[in-house]
């Protein structure tokens, strides 16, 4: 699914596109709030109120995501490969934990 490469080159080419301070913060930010969205979604059914949190989060996060590439004059990596949906949040792991 991945090509080929390591995350370690996934990650390392994605890089190469989120250069931008303001653009590492709106992604430092706007990647959790979509993965936090995805289970608050999911559950939403189920618990009342979830939904409206969820979608918030969801659009805020996407929101950020874009504002920061508007930032980085650089289009979002998933738009040359969708694979790159998936790298975001271990670009992310990396950031928090001092790996990249």
């Amino acid at each position: 699914m991945m090509g080929g490469k390591s995350w370690d080159v996934w990650i390392s080419d994605y890089a190469l596109s989120h250069q931008n301070p303001v653009n590492k913060a709106t992604h430092l930010f706007g990647i959790p709030m979509i993965v936090v969205s995805l289970p608050l979604l999911a559950l939403s059914p189920f618990v009342e109120g979830l939904f409206a949190i969820g979608v918030a989060l969801f659009l805020a996060g996407w929101a950020l995501q874009f504002i920061g590439h508007a930032f980085e004059g650089k289009p979002p990596e998933f738009f040359k490969d969708w694979r790159f949906l998936f790298v975001g949040l271990r670009w992310w792991v990396a950031k928090v934990t001092g790996k990249a």
